[in-house]
This record gives structure tokens, C-alpha cells and sequence, in this order.
């Protein structure tokens, strides 16, 4: 019988879970709805019910069972094991690692959803032979882990990562957090979406942009630079800050593929002065990124045990 971690990727309207091997391989994959308009109380028992059941299948399957590990948006105590903030499903100080362990039997992991998949891509995807990678997740937001001998940094209040946030256009349009001009208002997916609206004159979406950029649009082509520009910003900080051999970026956005790699490639080369360019490559996990993550989580809890 084989070891398998039971993985969960929760967001916010649905969740990723799957039993994880011991080499980070995905044996069974399933997608639950979150039921997070129910609430954080019954989002925690759809956790819960669905861990259990997983634990079940483990086992009907002919696997043991080992731990579990869950990765949660929002702001993580990993340490303590709190999901302590996460507005999208309603969590507030909730004991999540606990609660999952005490109800599986089972030493059990929480991590981040960023910083869980940033960890198996460091490990097992992209960034596979690199001590020092950094994973950009670009999407409807923007977020990072920096992971360094395959381990995902926290920071000293869970909040580490927040690549989204730090401004590079100051003055320009608010952000969610009640900031101007941060990256993830002006260089995300939804913020590509929301300026060729704008200058197209109507509604338009974040792929609609990217295909008719691709296309030669020319309305299309000057919100993809603009996004763009704003990304190689948000990077040559990022390569300040952190001096990641590799940067792995992820999320919607990074399914343009070079697309978005080559342009943003070159907008951070002319960037840097004394910094070492890294190497930029897209993601090569997807989806399952998150759900593997929380399974090498998991396993690493099984070791630390």
C-alpha cells in the first residue's frame, strides 16, 4: 500500500483536492464548490466533509493515508496553523490545521494558496533545479512566493508575498486594498479587462484583450503594453528585492505564453543595472499547482513529525 497525503486547494468559489504521493504526484483529482455564500462555519464543515471523504477514498483505493494539507487564500499563520483573515470565504481566525487533523486522525499542514503552489513549482514544476525561485501568480490579482530550497517564506505576520500591492504607478487608479497605482491595479488580468474597456469603449474581457492584441489591434495592443510595462516594473523590484534565480509566473494571465513572457522578459532587462536577470518561465503545474503544493505540505508535516 502506498502513502498519499490528502491535498486541498480551497478558494474562493471552489476547491482543488486530490491525494498527493510521496513524489508529488496527483493519483486522484476532484473539484467540490466551496459554499463560501453559506458563510465561514459552513465552509470549514465542506473542508472537513470533504477531507474525510478523501481520507475514505485513500483507503478504499488500497493507499494509506498520512496527513493532510490544506492551502487557503487570504492571510495565513502557518505556524500556528490559523487561517486568520480570508474575505472571500468568510475565515477569521479559524484553527484550521486542527480542526482537519483532529477530524481526519492525522498530522496536517495549512499554507497559503500562493505560497503552496509556489512551493510545488520550486519543487516538482518550473522551478525544479533552482534553490532560489520566485512564483508569480497573475491573475484577477497578483501574488508571489519567494521559495528557497523549496520552502515558501511567510513572513513574521503571514503576510508575505503581496507583490500585488507595492506601487508603480503612484497617483494612478485605486486598488482594491484603498491604494493608488499598486501593481495589481494596473497590471493584473481584470486590470488589463477594465482598460481596453475603457479604450475600446465597452466591455470587454481579459482574454478578449490578450487575442486581440495578439491579433494587432491596435486599441488592444496599447492596453497589453501598458500591462505589461506595469509587470516589468513590479519584477525588477521584485529581482531587487529578492534575487531569484528563476521566476516562475502562473495564473491567467501566463496562458498567453511568450505572448507575455518575451515582452515582459526584455521591459525587465532594460530595468536592471547591477541586478543578475533571472530566468522567466511560465508555469508548468496549472491548476493543480495549489493542490499539489498543499500535498507537499502535508508530507513535509509527516517528516517534521
Amino acid at each position: 500500500m502506498s502513502e498519499v497525503v490528502v491535498a486541498l486547494d480551497v478558494g474562493g468559489t471552489g476547491m482543488k483536492c486530490g491525494l498527493v504521493s510521496a513524489a508529488g504526484e496527483l493519483l486522484h483529482a476532484e473539484r467540490h464548490p466551496t459554499n463560501a455564500a453559506a458563510g465561514g462555519e459552513a465552509v470549514v464543515e465542506t473542508i472537513l466533509e470533504v477531507a474525510t471523504a478523501l481520507a475514505g477514498k485513500a483507503r478504499a483505493d488500497g493507499h494509506t493515508p498520512v496527513a493532510a494539507g490544506i492551502a487557503v487564500p487570504g492571510v495565513v499563520d502557518e505556524e500556528r496553523g490559523i487561517a486568520v483573515w480570508a474575505a472571500n470565504v468568510d475565515f477569521r481566525d479559524v484553527p484550521l490545521r486542527d480542526l482537519v487533523s483532529d477530524r481526519l486522525g492525522l498530522p496536517a499542514a495549512l499554507g497559503h494558496d500562493v505560497r503552496a503552489g509556489g512551493v510545488a513549482e520550486a519543487r516538482i514544476g518550473a522551478g525544479a533545479g533552482h534553490r532560489h525561485v520566485l512564483f508569480v501568480a497573475i491573475g484577477t490579482g497578483i501574488a508571489a512566493a519567494h521559495v528557497v530550497d523549496g520552502r515558501a517564506f511567510a513572513g513574521a505576520h503571514g503576510a508575505a508575498g503581496e507583490l500585488g500591492h507595492i506601487v508603480v504607478r503612484p497617483g494612478g487608479p485605486v486598488c482594491g486594498c484603498g491604494a493608488h497605482g499598486c501593481l495589481e491595479a494596473v497590471g493584473s488580468a481584470s486590470a488589463l479587462a477594465r482598460r481596453y474597456s475603457a479604450l475600446a469603449g465597452s466591455p470587454r474581457s481579459a482574454a478578449e484583450a490578450a487575442a486581440a492584441a495578439a491579433s494587432g489591434d491596435p486599441v488592444a495592443l496599447r492596453a497589453w503594453d501598458e500591462v505589461v510595462d506595469a509587470l516589468a516594473d513590479g519584477l525588477a523590484i521584485a529581482q531587487s528585492l529578492f534575487d531569484p534565480a528563476v521566476v516562475v509566473v502562473g495564473g491567467g494571465l501566463a496562458e498567453a505564453g511568450e505572448q507575455l513572457l518575451a515582452p515582459l522578459a526584455a521591459g525587465l532587462r532594460a530595468r536592471l543595472t547591477f541586478q543578475r536577470e533571472p530566468a522567466l518561465v511560465r508555469a508548468a503545474l496549472g491548476d493543480a499547482a495549489g493542490c499539489l503544493g498543499a500535498g507537499l505540505l502535508g508530507r513535509d508535516a509527516v517528516e517534521a513529525a
